[in-house]
């Protein structure tokens, strides 16, 4: 503990990324990532935290399953899809069949060097950050690795000064942008996903190189609906509620816009004010909203 740089008495910074202090991974653990061994046929799922990780892992795992039916496995998506840099329950190590897909939070420099040299197939999830926002500071309620925020007035700043799980938002993004050439990587926008889910599917399977037929990928959408996957265990991550690793369900809502019935006129001025310095080179255009 004494010779990490601490962010607060959860996260400590490596490399301007907030890592877990509770989790077992420490700095030279994490810079060892890089030498983890990779296989042609593996699939990285990346995203910043709250921003489709979930919903993106059923995706992926439904399309696999359909692909390869001699991959199914009556296991959950966290155990099928496990997180790369995290050991409190994942083991990316678990010997799987291929094409094994892994989780990760990690910025593009701290990648297993195999991901840019073979270039490995990554999906990266992105989301509008006033919406991920609000999700992390309701995580944070929940999830017992993270310091429970005083207030959302506290939360909103940390978030703003790059001081919450992960790091800046503005900068993960901005790191997976500049790296797009170098990198074998989709793009998919979350809030795309909510207008027209059996068209991101339909992109997703040319990415992957999956032929699916048009039943098999209406079932990938169909079990991948927030209310689907709202009710199936092997889904929504309900095993960490019942072991007590989460104190409430982390799929609240799964909607685009929530952080206007959050966000005061004066934080969302603040916001829009850094959102407009931070992102003004990058090309992407946020979906702040999608009415119902």
């Amino acid at each position: 503990m004494d010779s990490l740089d601490l962010v607060n008495p959860y996260l400590f910074r490596h490399k301007r990324r907030n890592f877990l202090v509770k989790d077992k991974l420490r700095p030279a653990d994490l810079d060892a990532l890089q030498h983890f061994e990779t296989r042609p046929t593996d699939i990285f799922l990346v995203t910043y935290p709250k921003s489709g990780t979930v919903w993106m892992q059923q995706i992926l795992v439904q399309i696999m399953d359909a692909a390869h039916p001699d991959w199914t496995e009556d296991a959950t998506n966290r155990t099928r899809v496990p997180w790369l840099e995290e050991r409190s329950l994942d083991n990316p190590y678990r010997e799987r069949p291929d094409p094994r897909i892994f989780g990760s939070h990690l910025p593009p420099n701290m990648l297993p060097l195999g991901v840019k040299a073979t270039q490995i197939k990554v999906v990266y999830v992105w989301r509008n950050p006033k919406d991920i926002l609000v999700s992390l500071y309701h995580f944070a309620h929940s999830w017992e690795l993270l310091e429970n925020p005083q207030s959302f007035e506290d939360f909103f700043q940390q978030f703003l000064d790059g001081n919450v799980f992960m790091g800046s938002w503005f900068d993960h993004i901005q790191d997976y942008h500049k790296a797009r050439d170098q990198l074998n990587i989709h793009f998919v926008q979350y809030e795309n996903m909510l207008k027209d889910l059996r068209g991101e599917v339909v992109k997703l399977c040319a990415f992957l190189g999956r032929d699916l037929t048009d039943e098999a990928i209406d079932h990938v959408v169909e079990t991948s609906t927030f209310k689907s996957m709202k009710t199936n265990p092997k889904a929504n991550y309900k095993d960490l509620v019942e072991t007590d690793r989460y104190k409430k369900d982390t799929m609240r809502k799964g909607k685009a816009g929530d952080w206007k019935n959050v966000f005061t006129v004066a934080q969302n001025e603040q916001f829009d004010n850094l959102f407009k310095e931070k992102m003004s080179n990058l090309p992407l255009t946020c979906i702040w909203e999608i009415k119902e």
